[in-house]
């Protein structure tokens, strides 16, 4: 009987704590929805104006590209584990439709600190721009660029390809990161924000 009643309890709290239950109606959801909605946009655009500043000729690929996907990242490391948790959307050149999106990843490695950094993926075809956004994706490479930068503003295209027609920026607000890892990192669509 204990059991049974630890488990209730705990089933309980999940609920609770998952949002399942947020004590909002409808329409306070599809507002606040809304909102997430806009504050995403919002970062999606200063993402890609920071992306513009320090990779400049990314502007033309993007244009070029049937669709990118942008993220905002907090990336926390304590001693020998590290996550990362953040948000974005990605977007169709071809059609003009954003899907929102959620991104998750954990894993080993000494370190210690947190770190704010946003990942802006490019996608050559339909084909793979469909596959990130409705199957979700699992990041399973390490990508190293090097990315080097002169007083002068030479710059050079920092994009690594991360998988076959998907290339990857991953940037600092101090510019591009030299070494973007994206390994362990899963993709998937916000059930929620994409209800109309």
């Amino acid at each position: 009987m204990k059991h049974l009643k630890l488990v209730l309890a705990l089933l309980l709290i999940l609920v609770v704590f998952s949002g399942f239950w947020s004590g909002k109606s409808k329409k306070e959801i599809k507002e606040d929805n809304r909102i997430e909605r806009v504050e995403r946009i919002k970062t999606n655009n200063k993402t890609l104006q920071l992306l513009y500043k320090y990779a400049p000729e990314a502007k033309e690929i993007l244009f070029r590209s049937y669709g990118y996907a942008t993220f905002s990242n907090v990336g926390v490391n304590l001693v020998l584990l590290s996550a990362e948790g953040g948000k974005g959307l990605a977007h169709s050149n071809a059609t003009g439709i954003n899907t929102y999106m959620n991104m998750g990843s954990g894993g080993l490695g000494f370190g210690l600190g947190v770190k704010d950094f946003r990942a802006v993926f490019l996608f050559e075809n339909k084909k793979v721009y469909d596959r990130f956004v409705n199957s979700g994706w699992e990041a399973n490479a390490q990508v190293d660029a090097a990315a080097k930068y002169e007083e002068t503003g030479g710059s050079i295209n920092a994009a690594e390809t991360v998988a076959p027609g998907v290339r990857l920026y991953k940037l600092t607000q101090n510019g591009l990161v030299l070494q973007a890892t994206v390994q362990g990192t899963k993709y998937w669509k916000d059930k929620e924000l994409n209800k109309y």
